[in-house]
């Protein structure tokens, strides 16, 4: 038995716009995209945008263009190691393979600074030119790059080596990891889309009061409440 009709049939007509509208959010009429799918492609745009650390990255690789290392790496397996050599001797080092070795010396800095024009291009979506550069898939020469310096900083850490280490630690994260995973995706500043964010935020806390009121008015009209 329903306790108080106006409350239960206000509860139950918010409750019925709220699902409308949740229906309407997951029909792809956003560019061929439902509001989840376009929402989640512009606050990828922006994070994007906020991370283009290569010229910052880039300011510390160059205090290593003097230093030169001599590294032996070993990787999971041959074809890795070998389309990684074709890295370092674009970059200007001198490389020996022996299988699932690499013999790698030449100047650190020019190595990363080789690598940080790789992370550029593909932070720009050109992933042609990599492809052109070095015969194979963008993302891959870039996953080459981030386990070829993984391997590095191992190698450097047990030479003692710990802030020329570092540095390549931060090659791998802030750049080659940052520019593999937002490849493809648009970059954009929050400014630019400024309107569109504050909307979707309030929209947001708006349409969760909305469902927690629904909730509350059909249930109270129904005559449930909660006590001690």
């Amino acid at each position: 038995m329903i306790y108080n009709k106006k409350e239960f049939y206000g509860g139950f007509a918010l409750l019925i716009v709220f699902f409308i509208v949740l229906f309407m959010m997951f029909q792809p009429i956003y560019h061929g995209h439902n509001a989840m799918q376009y929402l989640d492609n512009l606050y990828n745009s922006i994070s994007k945008g906020s991370v283009d650390y290569s010229s910052q990255v880039r300011m510390e690789t160059d205090k290593y263009n003097n230093t030169n290392v001599d590294l032996k790496l070993t990787y999971g397996d041959e074809i890795v190691a070998a389309q990684s050599a074709d890295l370092f001797l674009k970059a200007g080092a001198q490389v020996s393979v022996e299988g699932k070795v690499l013999h790698v010396t030449g100047s650190m800095g020019t190595i990363l600074g080789a690598s940080l024009d790789d992370t550029q291009a593909m932070y720009h979506n050109d992933g042609d030119s990599i492809t052109a550069k070095y015969g194979m898939e963008p993302r891959r020469a870039l996953y080459n790059w981030w386990t070829s310096f993984k391997l590095m900083s191992k190698a450097l850490g047990n030479q003692k080596q710990f802030e020329a280490a570092k540095v390549v630690d931060t090659v791998q994260t802030k750049a080659v990891e940052a520019s593999y995973n937002y490849y493809g995706v648009e970059a954009k500043h929050i400014s630019e889309e400024i309107g569109l964010v504050s909307f979707s935020l309030i929209f947001y806390v708006l349409y969760t009061l909305w469902y927690g009121f629904a909730i509350l008015f059909l249930f109270e009209g129904w005559g449930l409440k909660l006590s001690h």
